[in-house]
């Protein structure tokens, strides 16, 4: 469990590299790849996943005999900064990239520190509709974004307002004698063997290039960018590889775009789920009228990281509906439907974790502290099908490091193992 979240972790620098590894671990345990725009031919006892778009993915397993719909689903996005076409800028005698956040991320985290970026780049073809999307990761440092010195600002340590344009570019060469105006793209195609003017555009993450590490005096933490949501991608994937199910389907979905709002073709928020589930059940010689029964009476584990109790700021957490890293997975719920967790489903979990020895704690927010959503209240409404929302608490959410006790990671695959395979 250990490697298998470590290897996620540092093969994850873009939502694109999280489904092709995500991909990769399907493909050696026998599931088959459909193509989202091809007619499928699905089996009774048969293992399967679909690349949507990339950076979206579903993969699922047909039980011998009909039976209860189950899915897990995450997200594969988390807050960085992409990089801007004619991104070069000259300043100081050096060059820095123009960039553009995504996502609600902590931006004093990513102040020196060793950045690379990862992504998809396209490719020329033999004709215009014949573009082919390349996965792509410089794999070393490529670029920092420096502080300012303590001596040139007295205040620093007193909390410093820090603007995306004016403070947030990363620097990535000296300029000079021999520098080309279009640098980056000149590194890029060096890498991928092409011509610059074959690459006609890219989708490039900043990521940070220091690896996931164990930290603690019993290594008992695990430091990481991209823990939200890397580790609810992981153990869907081992939850669905060890499940034993005979009845029923099983699906896992990884949605891209969840930390801007969902509202994508690849996204939670969208017609995805219903268009590639009905394409499950018709393939399966079901009805629509089956279809619909499905839905309605399935299940959805909206899988997302946990705001666990900070040590050194607890009183922001709830006082008696809160979470602790290291005492288990956690059941999150909102009345105002952020998490879209009903009594039932809560039921459901609690029953599942005390029948297979799970630690789990359950969380709210402060009532003064509305908190995020995620992506099952959206995913779970378009589908109209009961939802409860867990994951692994964690310490400085969309940190560009953040940090959780590894035990809690076990915790969470064995409730989704749990869940598919009851």
């Amino acid at each position: 469990m250990v490697n298998g979240l470590l290897a996620y972790l540092d093969n994850s620098h873009s939502p694109y590299h999280a489904v092709e590894y995500s991909k990769k671990i399907l493909s050696e345990a026998g599931f088959e790849e459909l193509k989202l725009d091809e007619k499928w031919n699905i089996s009774r006892g048969g293992k399967y996943y679909v690349d949507c778009y990339r950076s979206s993915l579903y993969a699922f397993t047909v039980g011998e005999t009909d039976g209860m719909l189950r899915m897990a689903a995450s997200h594969t996005d988390y807050p960085t900064f992409r990089i801007k076409p004619n991104a070069e800028i000259k300043s100081a005698g050096m060059i820095k990239l123009n960039i553009e956040p995504y996502g609600g991320g902590i931006y004093s985290t990513w102040l020196d520190r060793p950045l690379s970026m990862a992504g998809i780049v396209c490719v020329k073809g033999e004709n215009a509709f014949d573009v082919s999307e390349v996965l792509f990761d410089f794999e070393k440092p490529v670029m920092m974004i420096p502080n300012l010195a303590i001596h040139m600002n007295r205040e620093v340590n007193r909390g410093v307002e820090l603007n995306a344009f004016n403070d947030m570019m990363p620097v990535c060469s000296l300029d000079g004698e021999g520098i080309s105006k279009d640098i980056l793209l000149e590194k890029i195609a060096e890498k991928m063997n092409v011509e610059k003017g074959d690459i006609l555009s890219y989708d490039l993450c900043a990521y940070t290039s220091e690896n996931a590490v164990m930290c603690g005096l019993e290594d008992e933490f695990v430091l990481s960018q991209g823990l939200d949501n890397i580790t609810s991608v992981c153990a869907c994937v081992e939850g669905l590889l060890q499940s034993q199910r005979n009845d029923g389907i099983n699906i896992i979905a990884f949605y891209d775009h969840e930390e801007i709002g969902s509202r994508t073709k690849q996204g939670a928020d969208s017609s995805l789920n219903e268009f590639v589930i009905e394409k499950i059940y018709l393939s399966l010689g079901k009805t629509r009228e089956d279809y619909l029964d499905g839905l309605m009476g399935g299940m959805l584990l909206s899988c997302d990281v946990a705001h666990g109790v900070h040590p050194n700021k607890s009183s922001v957490s709830d006082p008696t509906v809160s979470a602790h890293i290291g005492k288990g997975v956690v059941i999150k719920m909102n009345y105002n439907q952020k998490y879209p967790t009903d009594p039932k489903s809560v039921g459901i979990v609690y029953s599942l974790c005390e029948e297979n020895d799970i630690p789990y704690q359950k969380f709210m927010n402060r009532a003064d502290k509305p908190g995020g959503s995620t992506i099952g209240a959206l995913a779970s409404s378009n589908m109209v099908m009961r939802a409860v929302d867990i994951g692994v608490p964690i310490l400085a959410m969309h940190s560009a490091c953040e940090s959780m006790a590894l035990k809690d990671q076990d915790s969470i695959i064995g409730l989704v193992k749990a869940y598919f395979c009851k």
